[in-house]
């Protein structure tokens, strides 16, 4: 026990002594009476936060005068400038009612999840079967996956000299031309035409397939093949990197704001994801 004593002694001197020297810092740099969290002062003033949406109304007024931005557009419309990538106006050919903008990073955009809705950004990976190594990745603010796929597909082609034999994604990536497109780069693709329920058999779930289209042809093919179709590998290629990068690293939200910055903060996360892949590999 006098060891071990004496060795947490010195590291608990050695922790509150960096305590006293990082407190020191940020009194420096912020001032003895502030602790780093505070509301900036522009939410505490009222004027400043008037004009803080006055700029964001104004924000949204010239963006629905402006000609529409191509689909692929990045940033995207604003929260509810669009449906289904369609531009949404009023009447006066202004915004509609249900349009919004952040006033803390104007592109960010409201997000549908599982758990109701949230503030931020979307994060697309194409990750290889083999190894669960990130080939490919990019960040969006559009709510909807399918304009993803063919810039992930060139993305994972630049990186790797080589476009892959085959794809399996889910029903987001899902759409006559991203299947016309798997099909003029010689690619087989397993993608689900619709969200089905747990158990179920039928691929297309509640969507209603057009007679002779991919995507009919898709749900076909995913159903003739049963529980031995090549879809089914999706959910253990890409699931547990999303798992391993929110719950074994902790990532559950970005911390910096704006487009630029967080799809850098995104590539970043992705590299740390890689390098950890590799240095297992490297201790195996």
């Amino acid at each position: 026990m006098a060891p071990a004593e004496a060795a947490l002694a010195a590291e608990v001197e050695g922790w509150l002594a960096r305590a006293e020297r990082e407190d020191a810092a940020d009194a420096a740099a912020q001032g003895h009476d502030r602790r780093g969290d505070e509301l900036p002062d522009w939410v505490a003033d009222k004027q400043a936060r008037l004009a803080r949406i006055r700029a964001a109304k104004a924000a949204l007024e010239a963006e629905a005068k402006a000609a529409a931005p191509p689909p692929d557009a990045e940033p995207g419309p604003s929260s509810g400038m669009s449906d289904h990538g369609r531009p949404r106006r009023a009447q006066d050919g202004g915004p509609p009612e249900r349009a919004q903008r952040n006033v803390t990073d104007p592109d960010s955009r409201i997000r549908k999840t599982t758990n109701g809705f949230i503030q931020g950004y979307h994060g697309q990976l194409a990750v290889d079967a083999g190894h669960q190594i990130i080939v490919a990745q990019r960040l969006t603010t559009h709510g909807s996956d399918q304009g993803g796929l063919v810039p992930l597909l060139d993305a994972t082609q630049a990186a790797l000299g080589r476009k892959p034999r085959e794809v399996s994604a889910d029903a987001g990536f899902c759409r006559e031309d991203n299947l016309a497109a798997l099909a003029a780069r010689g690619i087989r693709g397993y993608l689900a035409p619709g969200r089905a329920p747990h158990g179920a058999p039928d691929p297309s779930g509640r969507r209603r397939l057009k007679t002779g289209s991919r995507m009919a042809a898709m749900a076909a093919k995913l159903k003739r093949a049963g529980r031995r179709s090549r879809y089914r590998l999706r959910k253990q290629t890409v699931e547990p990197v999303i798992g391993q990068i929110k719950q074994a690293r902790g990532f559950r939200q970005f911390l910096l704001r704006g487009f630029t910055k967080v799809a850098a903060e995104w590539a970043l996360i992705c590299t740390a994801h890689n390098l950890t892949k590799l240095l297992a590999a490297r201790r195996a």
